[in-house]
């Protein structure tokens, strides 16, 4: 993976069709999908072992999540593109901040993807419950004030929280609502490994972007720990996924399955803990979500059988 040069302007010449695909596959930044895929899959997983699963409602439950995750990718590059914060990045591209789009074909994406996770929580408002609809509001308020607006909490070390919590309890108890529409105790203890994993993929990515962060006055989690206690960190959260997921076994032995997954964390500890910082950290990003890929899916087989 590359990272472009910072550019002050993006080109004033008419966008072709390949490079729209392209701007577009940068901005969904779709490599981060198993933070989307296995909360949804371990919230069907729980379904199944309780009741069953309609798969229409699987389907828009997937179109919903989408549409507000990949729809908030695109906003929080454009924020953080005007803001300036990516203007001298380390890791992967962002449209904005490189130049290769404007802020304006950016932020439009963004709430396309939002128009269509809001059509996905209206069929599901209308076909399961009104609370639904309460869901896609929060979900697209807290996408938005990630970094976005006066004062984004993303800026404000509240990020792991976040993601923990929109991608552990409420990821997967809303999965599991949706199905069954009630969210039992074993929805809410399958999310924790989950949402802790998913913490594990951020923080990983603000330990490189310390420097930069720290200079555009993102006050991350990351900046506030320092780079030693940022490791120790992202090692806890690793173990925690793993222990937290093991403590199921004792209601749902399949869930043992999931140490199956211990050879993916090998090589992302490994890089994180060795002392690798800027670009070389990129590599363990892209390794840590093969983990959470793994974890998630193993977690889901046990917790189905």
């Amino acid at each position: 993976m590359t990272t472009a040069q910072p550019s002050s302007q993006p080109s004033s010449q008419p966008t072709s069709p390949l490079t729209a695909v392209r701007n577009w596959v940068v901005g969904a930044r779709l490599k981060t999908l198993p933070a989307t895929l296995a909360p949804i899959a371990v919230g069907t997983a729980v379904a199944h072992s309780l009741g069953g699963v309609d798969w229409w409602r699987t389907l828009w439950t997937l179109v919903f999540a989408l549409g507000f995750v990949l729809g908030t990718n695109f906003l929080n590059d454009y924020s953080d593109g005007i803001r300036g914060t990516d203007d001298h990045r380390v890791g992967p591209v962002r449209l904005v901040g490189s130049g290769q789009a404007s802020p304006r074909q950016v932020l439009r994406d963004g709430l396309v993807l939002y128009a269509l996770g809001l059509l996905a929580g209206i069929v599901l408002t209308v076909t399961v419950s009104w609370w639904l609809l309460v869901l896609a509001v929060a979900c697209a308020l807290g996408g938005w004030f990630y970094t976005g607006g006066s004062r984004p909490y993303g800026y404000r070390s509240f990020g792991e929280i976040s993601l923990f919590l929109y991608h552990g309890p409420i990821a997967v108890g809303a999965t599991v609502f949706i199905q069954l529409e009630r969210v039992p105790a074993l929805a809410l203890a399958a999310s924790v490994p989950v949402g802790i994993l998913v913490c594990a993929l951020l923080v990983t990515n603000n330990l490189r972007d310390i420097p930069t962060d720290r200079a555009a006055g993102k006050i991350t989690v990351a900046v506030r720990l320092g780079e030693r206690r940022t490791r120790i960190f992202y090692l806890l959260c690793v173990g925690g996924a793993f222990l937290t997921a093991l403590a199921l076994a004792f209601s749902r032995p399949g869930v043992l399955l999931v140490l199956a997954a211990l050879p993916f964390a090998v090589f992302p500890i490994r890089r994180v803990m060795s002392g690798a910082r800027g670009a070389d950290l990129v590599a363990a990003l892209e390794h840590t979500c093969l983990l959470l890929l793994a974890h998630g899916t193993l977690l889901a087989i046990g917790l189905a059988l």
